[in-house]
């Protein structure tokens, strides 16, 4: 399973289209994330940018993206509607699939202590990452806006930052955090009177004894009044709920909602459920969406990884048996998160529930990175045939660079080898104390680790007795050896379990 975090910067620049166009294509710079939504609002003079991609990619291209908005953003000349502390004003990371929200947490610590020290920029960390209960709210940090912030960070204490420097600069603070899916949401009224819209929002925001998930205010956009709002949980909050109730309110003060505006991404669940509500159709079954039942059927479709194969079988030296070595250990830890899920809320294993929770959450993140060192092995090879190749270098510098990419050709199947060892220690926890009508996928988990530790040994060790360091290949091979004994070592433990366990000689 792909893990997949969600990053939705927004920028204090939303009438130049060249300054927010830059900001989103250093996002697309890192070609591996996915930019899904570019919603840019001439009078919130804001940006939300919205993408997608594996945990690492995505933290990058956050990196990136504050990086380009501290260059061409001056919060100095700045003027909008919607509140802002800085060129970034804030940067949420979102888990979607296969990540924990403490994951995410340690992604925005390592984000905000990069773009601290690397580029000087104050940094608060909020939500599920706040270092303080005041902090958790965005509010509370963005009190008083740049203005306030920049005469004050430098002599109150309850300005410093978490990261980076408490000194006012043009491109004011940035705010990183983590927090769940949010819908960005708003409704116009038939008025341009913005303190009807105000009273509104007061009416139905929970910090003024609204709904529990609705953070509101009103606006005044494109002369209308609007009201403008975060839908923190939808599936506790639904959005038909909150439309509702501002439609109300509206007809108290003899208007009319006249548009909805989205910005960013929605969750389909979310329509979905409007769309139950509305059209009264309560026990609507998603087997009776058409979109629904061709997505179903084309998760039904073959599983085989024939590309893969055939990219083997062909007389490319890449994909090899150091990458093939990845995908076993990969295919290791996805047995042992099968084996987890189908013991996970069982009554006959409610003692281990913890346990083999943590271990399913564990083995997706070791899948994970296993799966991503298929083609960093395969990277790392052609690394070294590059520079065997290299033809302008002069030859001292030639050599190294031979020498470099080789420890690195050694080094990922080494970290292929130990991943894989501790996919083998899970999925033997889960033969232990999992399912036992799976003990035998558990149990060829971790025979298919032990194939990867070996396999992914053969080619550091190929690599060792080729690189100067002789030191640096005598530690390989030390962990080696123990890398392969204990994985030896745990086949045989797990092989006993298994015939105990499955009632089979």
């Amino acid at each position: 399973m792909q893990q997949l975090v969600e990053c939705v910067p927004n920028f204090s620049e939303g009438r130049d289209a060249a300054v927010y166009n830059e900001i989103a294509d250093a996002i697309r710079s890192v070609r591996t994330v996915n930019v899904l939504d570019v919603s840019a609002d001439p009078d919130h003079n804001r940006t939300v940018v919205t993408f997608i991609g594996k945990p690492a990619d995505v933290e990058e291209a956050a990196f990136r993206g504050i990086s380009k908005a501290a260059e061409r953003i001056n919060l100095d000349y700045h003027e909008g509607e919607h509140p802002r502390i800085g060129a970034t004003d804030v940067c949420p990371f979102i888990p979607i699939r296969g990540v924990t929200i403490e994951e995410c947490v340690a992604m925005a610590n390592r984000l905000a202590q990069r773009v601290g020290e690397e580029l000087g920029i104050a940094v608060y960390l909020y939500g599920n990452a706040a270092t303080s209960p005041e902090r958790e709210k965005l509010s509370n940090i963005r009190k008083g806006q740049y203005e306030l912030w920049k005469a004050e960070v430098e002599t109150n204490p309850a300005r410093q930052p978490d990261f980076g420097p408490a000194k006012a600069q043009t491109w004011g603070a940035t705010v990183i955090g983590v927090r769940p899916f949010l819908i960005a949401y708003n409704l116009y009224l038939s008025t341009n009177d913005v303190e009807i819209a105000d009273k509104i929002s007061k009416a139905i925001r929970f910090s003024s004894g609204g709904l529990r998930y609705v953070q509101a205010k009103g606006f005044l956009v494109e002369g209308q009044a609007q009201v403008s709002m975060n839908l923190t949980n939808f599936e506790k909050t639904a959005v038909y709920r909150v439309q509702e109730m501002v439609r109300r309110e509206a007809v108290h003060y003899g208007l009319t909602i006249t548009k909805a505006e989205l910005v960013g991404m929605i969750p389909q669940k979310a329509l979905m459920d409007s769309a139950k509500y509305y059209l009264q159709l309560d026990d609507l079954a998603d087997e009776q969406i058409l979109e629904y039942r061709l997505h179903q059927e084309q998760d039904d479709e073959d599983p085989t990884p024939y590309p893969f194969l055939e990219a083997v079988a062909s007389n490319r030296p890449t994909p090899g048996g150091g990458s093939v070595a990845a995908l076993a250990g990969a295919l290791a830890a996805s047995l042992a998160h099968m084996v987890a899920g189908l013991t996970i809320d069982r009554k006959k294993y409610a003692e281990v529930q913890e346990a083999v929770t943590a271990v399913q959450e564990e083995a997706a993140a070791l899948c994970q990175q296993l799966t991503d060192a298929i083609n960093e092995d395969a990277a790392a090879f052609d690394a070294v045939m590059a520079a065997f190749r290299s033809k302008d270098l002069p030859e001292h510098e030639k050599e190294a660079q031979i020498q470099q990419a080789t420890i690195g050709a050694g080094e990922v199947p080494l970290h292929v080898a130990r991943l894989s060892y501790r996919a083998a220690q899970l999925a033997a926890e889960l033969a232990k104390v999992g399912n036992i009508n799976a003990v035998t996928d558990a149990t060829a988990g971790v025979l298919l680790a032990h194939a990867a530790v070996e396999t992914a040994a053969l080619n550091v060790k190929i690599n060792a007795t080729n690189i100067a360091n002789k030191q640096l290949a005598a530690s390989w091979q030390e962990e080696l050896s123990t890398l392969q004994q204990d994985t030896a070592d745990l086949v045989q433990a797990i092989k006993v379990v298994a015939q105990e366990r499955g009632g089979f000689a």
